[in-house]
């Protein structure tokens, strides 16, 4: 699992969709997720620390964790079929059990924002929905495992397998 942040909403130029943007914490990758109206509004005005005079539905449901002495220890988003990403509250009780609540993404993120909870995403998720927002980064990355692999003779993996023969005894 990779920990990555909420980065802002942004919209969809193609059909007006809003997508919420998820960043890992070295600001390499970036996953956009499609989402509801209501929810990236939920997720604006915690952002924005918009203020409203009654609980919303994600203000509600983090009271409700509170006021049954729960708390939020992490989100997870775990998964993709066909375009639609797959969430995971994780609840912890005063013993530390944990609870795991199926959920959507936006849900997930606009809960985890008001409770300052971490959210994990996936390897399966990162390499099929994130896009790097690093190239330079990447391309030098690149370069340096060319310049590793060809450098790589055969006698060096005579040596690893010697290695690791030796170190299984």
């Amino acid at each position: 699992m990779i920990e990555m942040r909420v980065m802002g909403i942004a919209l969809d130029t193609r059909t007006g969709s809003p997508i919420v943007v998820l960043n890992d914490l070295e600001n390499r990758r970036a996953l956009p997720i499609w989402i509801g109206s209501s929810e990236a509004s939920a997720i604006i005005r915690k952002i924005e620390k918009i203020q409203v005079a009654r609980p919303m539905t994600h203000d509600l449901i983090c009271d409700v964790i509170e006021a049954t002495n729960y708390e939020l220890d992490r989100v997870e988003i775990n998964d993709v079929n066909e375009e639609t990403y797959y969430a995971t509250l994780i609840l912890t009780d005063p013993e530390g059990k944990e609870t795991e609540l199926d959920a959507r993404p936006s849900d997930a993120i606009a809960i985890a924002i008001r409770t300052n909870s971490p959210i994990f995403v996936s390897s399966n998720v990162i390499s099929s929905g994130t896009v790097s927002t690093d190239e330079t980064k990447d391309e030098e990355e690149a370069e340096e495992f060319r310049q590793f692999v060809q450098d790589l003779k055969p006698s060096d993996f005579k040596k690893l397998i010697e290695g690791n023969q030796e170190s299984d005894q």
